[in-house]
């Protein structure tokens, strides 16, 4: 579990999640909405298009101002609510 980005609105952590024989092949990203209270866990093609919006995000400088509104359009998608332990 890696922390990715943390802004007053969302924060992103990567996943990776070992089989059983102990090799990183599954993983995901969990996309936390502050503001809404709401939570999603992205995985598989959902995830692969993430990362490459986050990657194009950062080669373009000029965009880097615009992960919220990025990230906005996954955590829309959100239906978890939020549940602090």
């Amino acid at each position: 579990m890696q922390m990715l980005y943390n802004s007053d609105n969302f924060v992103v952590v990567q996943f990776d999640l070992p089989t059983e024989a102990g090799e990183l092949t599954r993983g995901g990203y969990e996309i936390v909405d502050k503001t809404a209270r709401r939570e999603i866990f992205i995985e598989g093609a959902v995830a692969e298009s993430f990362k490459l919006g986050v990657q194009a995000l950062v080669d373009n400088e000029a965009a880097a101002d615009g992960f919220d509104d990025f990230i906005e359009t996954y955590a829309l998608l959100a239906q978890q609510p939020l549940t602090l332990h």
